[in-house]
């Protein structure tokens, strides 16, 4: 090609990857020079809105359904904000794509509705038939006309459907390029048409739903989210990067899962590492991937392939002191470039992920203060003499240029009596949530919640010794009741205290209907 292309006697456009040019092109210089390289960027958000109006009439006729202004506007917009892999305007020209052949394939498959009569028909028939054989006349004639009744109204419902068929193209619409957004990138429908101003004006309500006695936390968590989603941050960094510090067994982990269930609609939007396993100067390359010559070199890294495949999540590093400091220089870039590249080449971006660290730092001193029993209320000044110690102890154990780069260092509040009676009504609850199916109830009496608050809390082991305590007290017992048949379905049983024990009795009933000696 070289001569030809010298003397003008062909004109080539060639189009490819940069890296492609440069393996096959830019080496050999001569060719080159023979041609002018233009570097096409991705379009912006209006660039690729007009680009795809102009493809709305292709579209529509391979399809044969209409394209609405607002649904292209939304596949765009929602395709640039979740879909981070891909370059626009080929994933919003995808999401427009698909939300049109299923709205085409939607409407070519008969309603539910009239799927729900013929089984309901199918089901008369065979009823009616069952008693014409035994010779119960009467009560066939009333099935018959049950069955005229359901049939026309099959046919009333085959004739409406019939002509929304023959209307003209079925509408592609905003709620459709929702959907498949959603059912892309795994965020809940619900998620993607909340309005975000008033899903972040309830945030701390919700999250307390779920935080019993943390609300410095919860206050400064959200604080940070509403900061970067109003956009007054940098929009390269992560969303929020948090150090949880404070006693074992108050809620840091907790508040994590409830922060990746309430912003992205699910508890597996949390990434969990648990840094104990990166003890090791060689483990670090396991977040990234092997390098080039190592065993697992084409596997990815750990952290970086769940962030390419889930980038609207919660990253939450447990027990980050226990890292080896190769560690936190790779957080370094994360924090404040919010990217990080793999052993592969592949750039995974983190600008919509909150990254939180928890760590039990300064934990031996909070347990010498913290008197046996229960906080006493209304020690704050306590409280920020034991804040003060432990983040001496952050300053010491980690260096400054990794805590700059951290958006809000927290530390969780001791439990009060009042927060640990809290967490057990929550605790109960959940027990309530699952025996929902079986229609029983259990309701404590408050003398049964003080011995479980008794029983149940160590100021050393915060509330976790509560959840096993809950599981000797009431779930072991009430699980073997309901097993030998002791617990009727749909009963509702009051907890109560007797002593040093618990009973439960049937509500409104004075006798004892399962006595809790041996517990």
């Amino acid at each position: 090609l070289k001569p030809a292309l010298s003397r003008g006697e062909i004109q080539t456009i060639g189009a490819t990857t940069l890296d492609e040019y440069r393996k096959y092109i830019e080496k050999d210089g001569a060719l080159e020079r023979r041609f002018q390289p233009i570097i096409v960027r991705a379009p912006s958000v209006t660039e690729a809105i007009e680009i795809i109006r102009g493809l709305r009439h292709k579209y529509e006729a391979h399809h044969r359904v209409k394209i609405t202004d607002d649904a292209i506007d939304a596949a765009v917009k929602l395709a640039d904000r979740y879909i981070t892999d891909r370059q626009l305007p080929d994933k919003a020209i995808d999401v427009i794509d698909e939300a049109s052949s299923r709205t085409r394939l939607m409407a070519l498959t008969p309603p539910p509705e009239i799927k729900e009569i013929g089984r309901e028909v199918e089901r008369v028939v065979r009823e009616k038939d069952m008693y014409l054989e035994a010779q119960e006349f009467e009560k066939a004639a009333s099935l018959r006309e049950k069955e005229k009744l359901l049939r026309g109204r099959d046919e009333e419902l085959k004739r409406e459907w019939d002509k929304r068929k023959g209307k003209g193209p079925q509408v592609v619409a905003e709620e459709d390029v929702e959907y498949i957004v959603s059912r892309w990138t795994g965020i809940p429908l619900s998620k993607l048409e909340e309005k975000e101003s008033a899903k972040l004006a309830r945030m701390e309500e919700a999250l307390h739903g779920r935080i019993i006695g943390q609300g410095d936390a919860v206050a400064a968590v959200s604080r940070a989210i509403r900061r970067s989603r109003a956009g007054l941050k940098d929009s390269k960094r992560p969303v929020g990067s948090f150090i949880f510090l404070g006693p074992t067994g108050v809620g840091k982990t907790e508040l994590a899962r409830a922060l990746a269930e309430y912003l992205f609609g699910d508890e597996n939007a949390l990434i969990r590492v648990d840094m104990s396993e990166y003890m090791e100067k060689f483990s670090v390359s396991r977040l990234l991937g092997a390098p080039p010559g190592y065993v697992g070199y084409e596997e990815g890294g750990f952290l970086t392939e769940k962030v390419r495949r889930r980038p609207y999540s919660v990253v939450l590093f447990d027990e980050i002191e226990k890292a080896h400091p190769d560690i936190f220089n790779m957080l370094l870039q994360v924090l404040d470039d919010g990217r990080l590249s793999d052993s592969v080449g592949h750039v995974v971006d983190f600008k919509n992920t909150i990254l939180i660290m928890t760590s039990n730092l300064g934990t031996s001193f909070i347990g010498k203060r913290t008197s046996p029993g229960f906080l006493p209320e209304g020690e704050d000044a306590s409280h920020e003499k034991m804040k003060g110690r432990v983040l001496d102890e952050l300053k010491r154990a980690f260096r400054p240029e990794f805590l700059n780069r951290i958006d809000d260092t927290i530390v969780f509040h001791a439990l009060s009596r009042e927060d640990i009676t809290g967490i057990v009504r929550l605790m109960l609850g959940r027990i309530n949530a699952q025996l929902a199916d079986k229609g029983i109830s259990i309701e404590p009496t408050a003398a049964a919640l003080d011995l479980l608050v008794e029983k149940g809390f160590d100021a050393t082991y915060g509330a976790r010794q509560l959840r096993r305590t809950i599981q000797k007290h009431v779930e072991d017992p009430l699980a073997e009741a309901i097993v030998r048949g002791q617990v009727a379905v749909g009963a509702r049983l009051e907890l109560e205290a007797e002593g040093d024990n618990f009973v439960f009795r049937e509500a409104h009933v004075d006798e004892p209907r399962l006595a809790l000696a041996e517990h």
